[in-house]
């Protein structure tokens, strides 16, 4: 048992997909183990060329349906929106055009998804590329048993390398058509008007069209961190970490986040020491994708009760990392409403304070009227990708100084720090008392 391993912490990442659990995986490996990721660095080029194809057919896909309606919307974004493509002239026209030229990339998604999926299908039809723990030397794949299975070695499969160099070659065939269709006038207006909804990682890939196409591309540390991918069941990840004077060994175990997955959360929640669970607050208006009914901010929210309720985590320490600020930021910058999603919000102020506070004091709410153990709860303002870079490019990277924002901020004001290690600190005048709740 983890417990009974001296200087062993069990660290469990939870959330719904696409919630930021792997990017701080990532952050983690990043700073503790980059050899990791400098050796797995060529077994992701497959991955980022399949984030690019499914991007290219999202906007085709989009475009052809909003073109093919447009005329039928009487809604005021609609009109808008029609009024907006008079000036471009025959836009179906050009789309149809790129579509031709491009379709030898986008015929290659289904192809691609298989091979990177090794034969791993989920229910309900859905596609994307969906593999299991270990697909790769950087994580290793484990059973409930807690059996190892032996991690990648080498190169890819055969087959696997055969459809990436294809895809290598077909997308830099086509770069020209790719960045033209990202660019397009109409492409920009449908975006802006949300009527075109991408990955979030889509537009930095698209934006990066002309250095990923090189025939000798080589995934960069921003290209990984940005990946999109599906990953079922849970991995474990081993760090070792000095915290305070000691040395630990972190076992942090990175898990599907659909719902379909979360069963396989239950056998590693014994050994527990803590629980960062993530909430992606940008997702106010968003659904699930295997739930089209379900607000992503709701399910959060579900979520995190069941995980404060469950008896077996009652000891366990507990993060809250309310995440991808950033995007909650340009969001709301951009106009959208909160109220149109969240009808509870009401007539307050659409500014992220606002919004952001509003969120945190949902959360901390279930956390005061659920949680069994009476726990301390540690929550932060998070932005992943935004904390990784501002490390990278000024070469710091300690993981025990984490750049949120603590509960309390009095609680770290002799450090002027918030922290990842929950009790542990390197600082200890900083930890006079715990971070306390707000009234």
């Amino acid at each position: 048992m983890v417990a009974d391993m001296p200087g062993a912490l069990s660290v469990m990442l939870l959330g719904q997909a696409e919630s930021g659990k792997s990017t701080l995986q990532k952050q983690f490996q990043l700073y503790y183990a980059h050899q990791t990721l400098d050796h797995g660095r060529p077994l992701w080029r497959p991955v980022v060329y399949f984030n690019i194809i499914k991007a290219v057919r999202m906007i085709l896909d989009e475009l052809d349906h909003e073109l093919s309606t447009l005329d039928s919307d009487q809604s005021i974004e609609g009109q808008a929106v029609a009024h907006a493509l008079v000036p471009l002239g025959d836009v179906s026209g050009e789309i149809s055009r790129l579509r031709s030229k491009l379709v030898p990339l986008t015929s290659m998604e289904d192809s691609l998804a298989s091979e990177l999926s090794n034969g791993v299908s989920v229910t309900g039809g859905r596609t994307g590329v969906y593999v299991r723990a270990g697909w790769q030397a950087i994580g290793t794949p484990l059973s409930p048993n807690r059996s190892k299975a032996a991690p990648a070695t080498g190169g890819p499969p055969p087959a696997v390398a055969h459809v990436t160099n294809l895809a290598s070659r077909t997308l830099m065939s086509v770069q020209s058509e790719i960045d033209d269709l990202w660019k397009h006038p109409a492409v920009r207006i449908l975006l802006n008007n949300r009527r075109i909804r991408l990955d979030e990682s889509a537009p930095f890939f698209l934006d990066n069209i002309v250095r990923i196409a090189q025939p000798d591309y080589l995934p960069t540390t921003a290209d990984l961190l940005n990946v999109r991918l599906q990953t079922l069941g849970v991995s474990e990840h081993s760090f070792d970490i000095e915290l305070c004077g000691t040395r630990y060994n972190w076992l942090m175990y990175d898990v599907g986040g659909a719902r379909g997955q979360r069963h396989a959360w239950v056998p590693y929640f014994d050994d527990a020491t803590a629980i960062i669970f993530l909430a992606p607050i940008s997702a106010f208006d968003q659904y699930l994708e295997e739930d089209g009914r379900t607000n992503r901010l709701d399910d959060s929210l579900q979520l995190f009760t069941a995980i404060c309720s469950n008896k077996l985590l009652r000891n366990s320490h507990l993060v809250l990392l309310l995440n991808k600020t950033d995007l909650l930021k340009k969001k709301l910058e951009s106009g959208i409403k909160v109220r149109k999603y969240i009808t509870s919000y009401g007539d307050r102020p659409n500014t992220f304070p606002d919004v952001s506070d509003y969120f945190r004091a949902h959360f901390i709410q279930v956390h005061r009227r659920n949680d069994i153990g009476r726990r301390v709860l540690y929550a932060h303002f998070t932005s992943m990708l935004v904390c990784i870079f501002l490390h990278l490019q000024s070469g710091s990277a300690h993981a025990e100084h984490f750049s949120g924002y603590p509960s309390n901020p009095s609680h770290h004001s002799k450090c002027g720090r918030s922290h990842y290690s929950f009790p542990y600190c390197k600082d200890r005048a900083c930890l006079s008392r715990p971070p306390s709740l707000p009234a």
